[in-house]
């Protein structure tokens, strides 16, 4: 199951594009959708990546969808 992110919302705050987020990471713009639309999770390398450049940790970044489906409960 693909990890939630708040990735869009830290970019829209930034005034990035995909493309600009994508060129700073060493990715295409369709990388950052599909990271964005939760249609891929990326490496371990790359959000620790994506965490620095937000000067976020991880954890505030990406969420495990098991932290968010409450329909296990």
């Amino acid at each position: 199951m693909p990890v939630q992110n708040n990735l869009k919302a830290l970019r829209a705050e930034k005034k990035w594009s995909q493309e600009d987020l994508g060129k700073q990471l060493g990715v295409s713009r369709q990388a950052i959708n599909a990271i964005e639309r939760s249609k891929h999770d990326p490496s371990l390398q790359l959000a620790f990546t994506i965490a620095a450049i937000f000067n976020l940790p991880i954890e505030a970044i990406f969420i495990p969808a098991k932290f968010t489906d409450n329909s296990s409960e």
